[in-house]
């Protein structure tokens, strides 16, 4: 038997462990014990120390000396026994359940557990606004209240429960949010540090509430420096400065930025709050040291830790800069520091807010040619984002205005704006012309300060623009003229592909006739191809019946010739240049468009229609162009149709037109039933008659 059982399968290890314990030598019990389901159980477990005089003992012993490959282990030390696999899971089973039991235990015994467990079963089902109808939401919301109302403070602090009171919040009252904002008051700069709690002040903010704002802005008042630094607290209190502080709360926030003085001490009631560090310098010149240093450091300790994109912060590093001599150590300093930011971050930040754009314009306008090359090449990538900003188009202009090397110009900024292949430059193109703040940084270089391109809402750009030209006379060489039109030469052979590829989708609009109209104007190069195909936009029937279903879901454009903006740019084109105020006349372009020549044989079908429709001054345009070659014929085509152009010029014509839109619209008459006439068309009849 030890010789039999010493073999190393396992399953004659249970045979031979079975043959000694059935020695009666019957072959029935043999077999049966060993092919048996329970052949390998152990009935005594006090055998598994075996005694060495003991045949199923020293069996057992080889057993556990072999690989482990049969169900006789070890017990585990952890507890976990070699049972049976459903024995195993049943106490798995036991475990799991006992150990939720006991997570359960633990949640009850908290404070509040009842509470915060019904307002979560509120906030999963208000949560879901379209599934719940407004009486069932109006219920659930009252509840909501009827528990938190008294206890705020205790629910806002809970991960779990503060999403409630969001909630309640969302769908309150202007009576329970200020409720809701009074009880918790004394507690915005602690809800402010929590990684939940924070959106719950955003919540109470956001709603514009004068009275809420007030109640809570002044709690951060002397906490600045600790919270612009913490990691949950900063942006919340930049929030708040950036787009819900009044301008007296932004100058007592932006002050403690100056030194702890300006933290502790207020001015007193009705003093001048200020936040300009020049003006607080000139009537206390003795802390500008102190001042100066602690508002570096404070700057250069965020720009350290990475933290760069703060609207706060950047209006403190312009307040700093403003207040730099010339020249000095301090300034050279401040520009390495911002140079030297590895991933460029700080700069990239700055271009998006109003101060830190201004400061990058004029670290280009006083940087020298190598600070501004660096600088540049910082916003890789990013131009085509600045275009459309309100402020990051700035960063454009000063580079164009600003830095010498028009070729690094071109070649670092234009492949981004204009795209790098056709099918992509026709899609940026059309961008650049029909954005508000985009088509500034293409039509600047042709127009300039016009008023047309810099409405009363960019005054400040215009202020800007002002500034750094005054500096650049001190630091940049070349002519302003010289520099403007190398790179009208740089920029004009993809605009004119852009008009000749998709002169539709450019004139549809006004913003997009401006374009085509300065790009035609002043670009540079071969325009035979891009004045065609503007052309050709005005082919077809311009009669308001052609224009478009207005009952039609989807009307149709209407015709180019029935827009104010359509008729305008062809006015400009057919006269070869713009009207100029000093002279009294037309600044013809050189070489001049010839565009009467292109546009007549597209419209002289309709022309009578062109003459006596919305676009009635192009056909005089015609008229009057100096290079036009057909004067005679369209002559005799007017004197024809003497009685249409007389109707249009009485008003006769059409009680109503159609507008652009595909919309019926009465003309507007002074007094009378009947709209007013024609102007175009009453020109024309004066020349027919002259």
């Amino acid at each position: 038997m030890a010789h039999k059982s010493a073999a190393p399968p396992a399953s004659a290890k249970r045979k031979a462990s079975s043959s000694d314990k059935h020695a009666d030598g019957n072959p029935s019990k043999k077999a049966k014990t060993a092919t048996g389901p329970k052949h390998h159980k152990v009935d005594h477990p006090d055998e598994d120390a075996g005694s060495d005089g003991d045949g199923a003992g020293a069996g057992l012993r080889h057993a556990k000396s072999a690989p482990k490959q049969g169900q006789d282990k070890k017990p585990k030390e952890n507890g976990r026994t070699s049972g049976k696999p459903a024995e195993r899971v049943s106490g798995s089973r036991e475990a799991h359940a006992k150990q939720k039991q006991l997570a359960q235990e633990r949640k009850a015994a908290k404070p509040l557990a009842d509470e915060v467990q019904r307002t979560k079963k509120l906030w999963e089902r208000l949560r879901r606004k379209s599934h719940v109808p407004k009486e069932e939401r109006q219920q659930l919301v009252d509840e909501l209240y009827s528990i938190i109302t008294g206890r705020i403070k205790d629910f806002v602090l809970k991960h779990d429960a503060v999403r409630a009171v969001q909630t309640a919040i969302k769908y309150s009252t202007p009576a329970q949010r200020k409720q809701i904002a009074k009880e918790l008051q004394g507690s915005y700069v602690q809800l402010a540090e929590s990684r939940y709690a924070k959106f719950l002040v955003g919540k109470l903010l956001v709603q514009n509430d004068n009275e809420i704002r007030d109640l809570i802005i002044p709690e951060f008042y002397g906490k600045v420096r600790k919270l612009i630094n913490h990691p949950e607290a900063s942006w919340i209190l930049d929030d708040i400065y950036r787009g819900v502080a009044t301008k007296e709360q932004k100058a007592h926030l932006l002050r403690e930025w100056y030194g702890p003085e300006f933290a502790l001490f207020k001015p007193g009631s009705g003093a001048e709050i200020t936040a300009d560090l020049a003006k607080i310098l000139a009537d206390e010149p003795s802390k500008r040291g102190p001042a100066m240093k602690y508002l570096f450091d404070m700057t250069n300790g965020l720009i350290q830790k990475k933290m760069t994109g703060f609207t706060m912060l950047h209006d403190a590093m312009l307040q700093y800069f403003l207040n730099l001599k010339p020249e000095s150590q301090e300034l050279k300093e401040f520009v390495e520091i911002v140079k030297g930011d590895e991933n460029g971050d700080l700069l990239k930040n700055m271009a998006f807010t109003k101060s830190g754009a201004r400061l990058v314009c004029l670290l280009l306008a006083y940087g020298s040619a190598k600070d501004r090359k660096q600088i540049l090449k910082t916003f890789k990538d990013t131009f085509q984002l600045m275009c459309g900003d309100p402020h990051g188009h700035m960063v454009l202009l000063a580079a164009y205005d600003l830095i010498d090397d028009t070729v690094l110009t071109s070649k670092t900024i234009f492949p981004e704006i204009l795209g790098k292949n056709e099918e992509k430059d026709i899609e940026n193109i059309i961008f650049l012309a029909n954005d508000l703040n985009a088509r500034i940084t293409v039509c600047y270089l042709f127009e300039g300060q016009s008023k047309s391109l810099f409405p009363a809402s960019h005054a400040y750009d215009l202020e800007l623009l002002a500034e750094i030209h005054e500096i650049r006379k001190k630091t940049s060489k070349k002519d302003p003229e010289t520099r403007r039109k190398e790179l009208v030469a740089a920029m004009s052979p993809p605009l004119l592909a852009a008009v000749a590829a998709s002169p539709k989708d450019l004139v549809a609009t006004s913003f997009g006739c401006q374009f085509v109209t300065d790009v035609l104007l002043s670009a540079t190069g071969d325009k035979s191809a891009a004045l065609e195909a503007v052309a050709s936009t005005a082919a077809g029937d311009p009669s308001p019946a052609q224009s478009g279903d207005a009952d039609s879901a989807y009307p149709p454009p209407a015709h180019i010739s029935l827009t104010p903006h359509g008729g305008k740019m062809f006015k400009t084109l057919i006269a070869g240049g713009r009207f100029d105020k000093a002279s009294g006349a037309i600044r013809r372009v050189d070489p001049p468009l010839n565009f009467a020549n292109i546009l007549y044989p597209v419209i002289k079908e309709h022309i009578v229609k062109w003459a006596t429709g919305p676009s009635s001054f192009t056909v005089l345009g015609l008229l009057e162009a100096p290079d036009f070659s057909s004067t005679e014929e369209l002559l005799k085509t007017l004197r024809s149709e003497k009685k249409a152009l007389q109707a249009a010029a009485d008003g006769e014509a059409a009680a109503q037109i159609e507008s652009a839109d595909g919309k019926k619209s009465k003309s507007k008459s002074k007094g009378k039933d009947k709209p007013g006439g024609n102007q175009g068309a009453r020109l024309l009849l004066e020349k027919l008659n002259a």
